[in-house]
């Protein structure tokens, strides 16, 4: 049996999950990459290319064949080479009494002092056990092959991060790594499919996601139910407790709060959570709605849609915004207002002033009506934004405090049969119908990419006016489900 570096990889991401990695193993077929996905991997091929540049002369290692690559590696250590690229390394370790293949090629091999540090790309800007703990076994592993295949440990154990700085990996003997790749030998000798509780984030960018999906809403799958999490799911199926049906007919309320449930090291109750997950289980095994209350939402002659787009962290050195889009709704609608940041330096900063500037028209015509929006992320990004460039003349304030998050709203007055509260599943309810089903908010994340790196005119621009598209129904929607929860 063989076990390479993306071994690991594949145990946590895009999520930690073993039945990914059987089905890997067993040949089972994956989706094809998102747009999304395929903007990640040739932004991490970019970042990598770009720091071996900067490195000066290297030699390259990544043609020819395993052995071959191997044996030049090993060769060009002994030259004392200053940058090697794409080295190989083999080597064999016994794992539950069995001896196994190893591989491993790092990215980098960059000569220090009597030996070489070991250094990979990515565009993480963390790397430690609680974030991409797989790029830490991943080290380890480099590690350990090359101690192996050279003779002595490696100096260092380093990360070139997407903001451009290094991170170091303590260095453990490849421990950590060794023992993970156990826990995959384990999985990989289970000889028929095992339970894997689904998740609604947790599946999200699985190439099994459709398969593992399809096969959870056939079977009636438990972990569906809003309110039970991943452990909880674990510890009730042991049980037998393994449908709605199953929770329903064994718990109430009382008895389902005071389970104790191992998660991490620790023991916790369920506690408050256990109403949630008896009302949604009960919305899901009748398959309808089921409204407590009414829901308490604002009411105003005219109110504000109010939805940004944006990238995360990984993906830009400040998190940026990209798109503010506003659109007042009621007696007095207004048109389509949308903030764009431009694709020069001062573009984030022109695009938010830009914005303030819309927000500032606004409140002169309607006065200080609610600004409806999805979410925390409107709330948690116009406060970021407040302290990135300021609030000159307190309209982002004045924003802020009628800012009106229907998340809250709806999800303490209706229980949804749904694993999920998100906008695109909660506007069905609603009776609105996109235009751009497909599109989400890592298509317009890929989307806006291809624009900032394409040199041409027309693609950029129909890019944009796509993502104008997509957030314009964006604001529909949240006003539809709006005028839907005022008439409940």
């Amino acid at each position: 049996m063989n076990f390479t570096a993306t071994d690991l990889y594949r145990l946590f991401q895009p999520s930690e999950c073993d039945l990914r990695t059987w089905l890997h193993w067993q040949g089972e077929t994956e989706s094809e990459p998102s747009e999304y996905d395929k903007i990640l991997r040739e932004m991490g091929q970019l970042h990598e290319l770009q720091h071996l540049r900067s490195l000066g002369t290297y030699c390259h290692l990544g043609e020819g064949s395993i052995p071959e690559r191997s044996a030049k590696t090993l060769e060009a250590i002994r030259r004392g080479e200053n940058v090697l690229y794409q080295p190989t390394f083999e080597s064999h370790a016994a794992i539950r009494g069995e001896e196994c293949g190893l591989l491993g090629v790092p990215d980098f091999l960059v000569r220090r002092g009597g030996g070489y540090t070991i250094r990979d790309s990515k565009i993480s800007r963390h790397t430690d056990e609680e974030r991409h703990y797989e790029t830490v076994l991943q080290l380890g592993l480099y590690g350990l092959l090359y101690e192996r295949c050279v003779g002595t440990a490696p100096v260092r154990l380093e990360v070139f991060l997407g903001d451009g700085t290094l991170g170091e990996v303590p260095y453990d003997g490849g421990r950590a790594a060794l023992a993970q790749l156990e826990h995959a030998y384990d999985i990989r000798k289970q000889p028929r499919e095992f339970y894997e509780p689904v998740g609604w984030s947790k599946c999200n960018g699985c190439g099994f996601h459709e398969r593992c999906w399809k096969q959870a809403d056939e079977n009636d799958e438990l972990s569906r139910v809003y309110g039970i999490d991943q452990a909880l799911a674990r510890h009730l199926h042991l049980q037998g407790v393994v449908t709605p049906d199953d929770l329903l007919k064994n718990f109430n309320e009382s008895s389902l709060a005071k389970i104790k449930v191992l998660r991490g090291t620790r023991e916790t109750r369920v506690g408050l959570k256990a109403g949630d997950a008896i009302l949604h289980a009960q919305a899901l095994q009748a398959g309808k709605l089921i409204q407590l209350r009414k829901p308490s939402v604002p009411i105003n002659k005219n109110l504000v849609a109010f939805d940004i787009e944006g990238l995360p962290p990984q993906l830009d050195d400040t998190n940026k915004i990209y798109l503010w889009g506003l659109q007042v709704f009621g007696e007095k609608p207004s048109e389509y207002l949308a903030a764009v940041s431009d694709f020069d330096q001062d573009g984030d900063r022109r695009g938010w002033l830009d914005f303030l500037n819309k927000c500032k028209n606004i409140f002169s015509i309607w006065g200080d009506i609610p600004f409806l929006h999805w979410t925390h992320y409107e709330r948690t990004n116009l406060r970021k934004y407040v302290g990135r460039y300021g609030d000159p003349d307190g309209v982002a304030g004045r924003v802020e405090s009628n800012l009106t998050d229907l998340f809250p709203i709806a999800k303490a007055a209706l229980v949804l049969p749904e694993p999920t509260y998100s906008l695109k599943v909660v506007e069905k309810y609603a009776g609105f119908q996109r235009a751009l089903d497909e599109a989400n908010g890592r298509w317009s994340m890929a989307t806006y990419i291809k624009a900032v790196e394409t040199k041409d005119a027309d693609l950029r621009t129909n890019s944009m006016n796509l993502i104008l598209d997509y957030n314009r129904e964006d604001l529909q929607a949240t006003w539809a489900v709006y005028q839907w929860l005022a008439g409940l």
